[in-house]
Parts: C-alpha cells; sequence; structure tokens
C-alpha cells in the first residue's frame, strides 16, 4: 500500500471518527448539512433511478445512502474499514441497498473502466497526495456521456481563513486538522485536469455558510467550497504512460 495514492494519516483521522458518522451533531455535521445540495446538484445533471453510480471516498454513506434512495444502483468505496462497517450497518438498518469495497478509486478503474454511469467524488480531492490521479480514475470509471462529480477546496487566501480558521478553530464546524491548505485545488486546476481524461466542465457551484443562520447554500461564489459537474467525452480513451 506505500505506493497507493492514500494519506495513512487521514485514514486514521477518520478511523477515529467512524463511530459517529451518522450522528448529526457529531464530526460529519457539516457533511450531514450539506449533503441535501450536493444530491440536488447531482440531479440537477443526471437521472439516478436505476443508473450505475460510484461514490468514490464514500465514508460512512452519507452521499452514497441518499443517491440509493432516489433508485440509483450505487457502489462506495473507501480506505477506511472502519467507516465502510459504519456504512454497511447504517444501509443494513434503513434497508438501503449500497454494494460498498475497500478498495482505492485507481485500482477499481483498473478492474472495471467504464461501468458507470454516474461518478461522484466529494470532498476526497484534499486528502490525497496525488488528486490528478484521482481525477484520471474517475474518468475511467465512467461510461462514454456519463456523468463525474467533484466537490473541493479552493486555494487561496481566503479559502485558508474560512476553511480552515473559521471552520475548524472559531465556529467548530469541522474537528481541528481536518484540512490542509497546500492540499486544495484552484478550479482551473480542476478544469485543466479533466481536460486531459476526456473531461469537460459542464457547471461549477459555489457552496456558501451564513454563520448567522448556520445555513449553506448553493452559490455563485467558488472562493472556499465548490461543485463541478463534468461529462466524459466518448472520444476514444487515451493511454497514459507511467
Amino acid at each position: 500500500m506505500s505506493s497507493a495514492n492514500i494519506d495513512n494519516r487521514e485514514i486514521a483521522r477518520f478511523d477515529d471518527q467512524a463511530d459517529r458518522w451518522w450522528d448529526p451533531q457529531g464530526p460529519s455535521k457539516s457533511l450531514h448539512d450539506i449533503n441535501p445540495l450536493r444530491l440536488a446538484f447531482v440531479e440537477a445533471h443526471a437521472e439516478l433511478r436505476g443508473t450505475r453510480v460510484l461514490d468514490v471516498g464514500c465514508g460512512g454513506g452519507i452521499l452514497s445512502e441518499a443517491m440509493a434512495a432516489r433508485g440509483a444502483r450505487v457502489t462506495g468505496i473507501d480506505m477506511s474499514e472502519t467507516s465502510l462497517r459504519a456504512a454497511r450497518r447504517h444501509a443494513a438498518a434503513r434497508g438501503v441497498q449500497v454494494d460498498y469495497l475497500l478498495t482505492t478509486v485507481e485500482s477499481m478503474a483498473d478492474t472495471c473502466p467504464g461501468r458507470f454511469e454516474v461518478v461522484t467524488c466529494m470532498e476526497l480531492l484534499e486528502h490525497v497526495p496525488r488528486p490528478v490521479s484521482v481525477v484520471r480514475a474517475c474518468s475511467r470509471l465512467a461510461a462514454p456521456g456519463g456523468r463525474v462529480f467533484f466537490a473541493t477546496l479552493n486555494r487561496n487566501f481566503k479559502s485558508f481563513l474560512f476553511a480552515i480558521v473559521g471552520a475548524e478553530y472559531v465556529l467548530r464546524l469541522l474537528p481541528r486538522g481536518t484540512h490542509r491548505h497546500a492540499r486544495f485545488v484552484k478550479p482551473a486546476e480542476l478544469v485543466a485536469w479533466g481536460a486531459r481524461e476526456n473531461l469537460s466542465c459542464r457547471q461549477t457551484r459555489g457552496l456558501c455558510y451564513n454563520p448567522f443562520t448556520r445555513r449553506y447554500r448553493l452559490c455563485t461564489d467558488t472562493s472556499v467550497n465548490y461543485l463541478m459537474c463534468f461529462h466524459r467525452s466518448r472520444a476514444k480513451e487515451q493511454t497514459h504512460g507511467s
């Protein structure tokens, strides 16, 4: 696993929080709060009922379950076994069918390229050493004409103030140490990475937080949190060197 695109410190941190994935007031509160917005963004660009969906970095399954409840045939992958156990327990208790697998997205792309009409990768790029590798794998896993969705954080001084100082230390929306600013991804970088992998950006939306109402909303401001929808080209898949 030493060569895999994973950060063992990040996995350990999510392992420590796994028992509280489904506590709406716990460490994953912000994910519960934004999940309806993430789901709405996906549904604005893709039909979920009967659709094969891959949720990359699914964690405890918050988005995976929501998409499955919409009728999607969801596979969720993650490298935290304890998070996957929490996801499986909750899905079983709710009677929701999701196939959860312990694997990296790169390994998945090697075994079943082009299998999914929709690929979601939410809040993962900023937690891995090589985000471009994740983008490439997500593209390979998407069927020609499919949709690929990313959610991540912009890299600038405002995002440092809001997403780290504000969210982790002042408002305590997230546990301290959740993010490392150097790993944030500028929208232009993500668009460029996607373009090299037969992915064309169809829409970008910001995710804004109002500290007075304590509510999130989709917006046009992408300076901190943002979501992107990509279309997977029907062109023949390119061959990449090592």
